[in-house]
């Protein structure tokens, strides 16, 4: 085929319109194919749109058993908006709040919602008053700072007039002696013994050293019997001021060396004369002993070997301070101090301390003939027969 440009052998007009048709016939044919491109888009958009129903008809039938039947309303609108009714509810009063907070933070004012107002309404009707002043005793109750500021920012009355009563001139002070002045100032620390807080808590030379337990609760046979002599003289001299008691506790600590001499005269009045324990000093008196004070008098003692043995050779109570739990304090404390060990004691087939092992859990393991015979005086009411018991902690 020849060119556009190229004349055929006859060089007529008629070659050269037949090749100018042949070039239009081209370009139509140009368009043609870009229709077809359209064409394709489309049917590429139509493919690539589908529907979900296949899919949902097909979790229906898998899930069918799982449905009571066909007017179950788990897929139903109000059964979806009622799990999500709340949070939406919720979220609007949260969204509320914030709204007036901000609302009242940039203006000064606070909105009122339409229960509220509804509320001031029926309260203003209930009280047979406004809805104005219902409004600002509510208003006075949530805002009292802001409406005393804004109270106390007017000027007073007596101010605006210009008229002021002046104050009466107060009474001159008397003048103090310089010397006193000088001395006060001169003090630079005061000793605990005189100063104000040992008045209010109570001052003692002795200090209380290894203390293990306070009782403020206790109230002993001695404690109420001296309650009664004290009432007692106040009833009998009512002229005469009447004594302060010193409130005090039992105090509950290991044994120190001042309280050595009343312990052994403790002992020697429960058991027997010549008893003394100052070598419990030597063998871990915090978890050997525990002594039971009240204020400056022993009224109870108790006593391990050591800690390897762990035989309990003395429990005794002051006379008049017994039946008080202190005992079972003191027994407890050693029992505490001294874990995972078996325990050990011998005790008098008639004591009545017999009651208070056996609630420890102390069981008789033998019967001993004449145990205290060498020990107890011949006519003591105390068995000389003991049981030897045993605490066993494993």
């Amino acid at each position: 085929m020849s060119s556009d440009y190229e004349w055929d052998s006859a060089g007529d007009d008629g070659s050269y319109t037949n090749s100018r048709q042949s070039r239009r016939t081209k370009r139509r044919k140009i368009t043609h194919r870009r229709g077809k491109a359209d064409e394709n888009q489309e049917n590429v958009a139509t493919s690539r749109t589908f529907s979900f129903d296949p899919l949902l008809d097909a979790l229906h039938k898998q899930a069918a058993d799982d449905w009571d039947d066909e007017w179950d309303m788990r897929d139903s609108f109000d059964a979806t908006i009622d799990t999500l009714l709340p949070e939406l509810e919720d979220a609007e009063r949260a969204f509320i709040s914030d709204t007036t907070l901000a609302v009242a933070q940039s203006s000064g004012l606070h909105l009122l919602s339409r229960e509220r107002a509804a509320e001031l309404t029926q309260l203003a009707e209930d009280e047979g008053c406004t809805i104005l002043s219902s409004l600002f005793s509510a208003k006075a109750r949530l805002h009292s700072r802001i409406l005393r500021r804004v109270v106390l920012d007017r000027d007073p009355p007596y101010g605006r007039s210009g008229s002021l009563t002046p104050l009466v001139a107060p009474h001159p002070i008397s003048s103090v002696k310089r010397q006193v002045v000088d001395a006060l100032y001169a003090i630079q620390t005061t000793p605990y013994e005189n100063s104000f807080l040992s008045r209010l808590q109570g001052y003692s030379p002795y200090r209380q050293n290894g203390i293990i337990a306070v009782d403020w609760e206790t109230r002993t046979p001695w404690m109420e019997l001296m309650d009664d002599i004290r009432d007692h003289y106040m009833l009998s001299h009512p002229e005469e001021n009447p004594a302060e008691e010193t409130v005090a506790p039992v105090t509950y600590c290991t044994l120190q060396p001042y309280h050595l001499d009343q312990v052994n005269d403790l002992l020697a009045r429960v058991f027997w004369e010549g008893i003394d324990v100052s070598d419990a000093l030597a063998y871990s008196p915090d978890r050997c002993t525990v002594v039971a004070t009240y204020k400056q008098l022993v009224v109870g003692a108790a006593f391990f070997s050591s800690p390897q043995e762990t035989y309990i050779t003395y429990l005794a109570v002051r006379s008049g301070w017994d039946n008080s739990q202190i005992a079972t304090s003191m027994l407890y404390h050693l029992i505490t101090r001294n874990p995972h060990k078996d325990i050990t004691l011998h005790v008098s087939i008639n004591n009545p301390a017999m009651l208070l092992y056996n609630r420890f859990g102390f069981k008789a393991e033998e019967f001993i003939v004449g145990f205290y015979e060498d020990y107890l005086d011949p006519n003591s009411p105390q068995s000389k027969n003991a049981f030897r018991l045993r605490l066993r902690r494993w």
